[in-house]
């Protein structure tokens, strides 16, 4: 069997991959919703998007640092973005579209090491790429691109420790157990340090 080929296994795990974060998705929402309606009153509901989006950015990294399969970031945060609409979203199919944005920010960072890096390293890149391609994203999409420089890089610098602590860290401990249960197959998907 090819590398590049996708297993039956391999399907199965990124649908299952996206139902669960397309629900984790949607329950997040209720958290943003609360921690906006604080932030408000103190003329920081800017914030709210960048500090509270990691959540929203794990499904790719997830799938792409599990299967390590080009596309599988992108199918994974899509399928997680399509379930969230599902489930009932505020954003309805903007989460499509922001969903294949956030899997292509993740998908850029593990084909910088052409798929053949599984580390902390391109788990790390991962994040980096997904985080600047989310907020060029949100320049259009959410009118950042009208707030001074001192609140971009705020709203940048927030946005990263989100999606480090998510995208990254969580991640990274998550493929970690799921390695060690046996789940996967052990020649393609070994625990890393």
């Amino acid at each position: 069997m090819s590398a590049n080929k996708w297993s039956l296994r391999d399907v199965i795990f990124i649908a299952l991959i996206g139902v669960f974060f397309g629900f984790i998705f949607w329950a997040w929402a209720f958290g943003y919703n609360v921690i906006a309606a604080f932030l408000t009153p103190f003329g920081l509901s800017a914030y709210a998007n960048d500090a509270t989006l990691g959540p929203w950015l794990m499904a790719g990294p997830m799938a792409g640092f599990i299967l390590r399969r080009a596309g599988a970031s992108i199918i994974g945060e899509t399928l997680g973005g399509v379930i969230e609409m599902v489930f009932g979203s505020q954003w309805g199919v903007m989460n499509i579209v922001s969903a294949l944005i956030q899997g292509l920010g993740t998908e850029i960072g593990f084909a910088v090491y052409g798929y053949r890096r599984w580390d902390k390293t391109s788990l790390s890149m991962s994040v980096i790429t997904v985080t600047i391609v989310t907020f060029i994203w949100d320049l259009f999409r959410n009118g950042y691109a009208s707030y001074s420089i001192g609140l971009l890089i705020g709203l940048f610098i927030t946005r990263l420790i989100s999606s480090a602590i998510f995208a990254g860290v969580i991640v990274y401990f998550t493929q970690k157990l799921i390695a060690k249960s046996g789940i996967l197959d052990s020649n393609k998907n070994e625990v890393v340090s």
